[in-house]
């Protein structure tokens, strides 16, 4: 489940073009292909977001789903979280968790950056 949250929370942002993660220092954690490939700071394939939302592990097992209105689901499409249009992102249950801002900057549920 951690898994599919860091890749859906890192993700969701950054589909379509490719870019490099960084955690709060601007240490980078990682890369986002333009092919939609996830990979870690040493180029190792981590998982994959395909065009039509399916999230997968690095063995090409569907981990969850970008929905197109914003919802996460896991592989068993239960809800697990929400992407608004203004880029908060919520748990299951409406919570705020976290936000994602238009300038790539991650911030969890206390505004603190957590990374770009």
């Amino acid at each position: 489940m951690k898994q599919l949250a860091i890749l859906l929370f890192l993700g969701i942002s950054s589909l379509g073009y490719s870019q490099t993660m960084e955690d709060s220092h601007h240490s980078t954690i990682g890369y986002i292909k333009d092919n939609g490939t996830v990979e870690d700071a040493h180029h190792s394939t981590i998982g994959y977001i395909k065009d039509n939302g399916t999230v997968e592990d690095s063995h090409h097992s569907t981990i969850g789903y970008i929905k197109d209105n914003g919802t996460l689901e896991d592989s068993h499409h239960s809800t697990i979280g929400y992407i608004k249009d203004n880029g908060t992102v919520e748990d299951s249950h409406h919570s705020t968790i976290g936000y994602i801002k238009d300038n790539g900057t991650m911030e969890d549920s206390h505004h603190s950056t957590i990374g770009y």
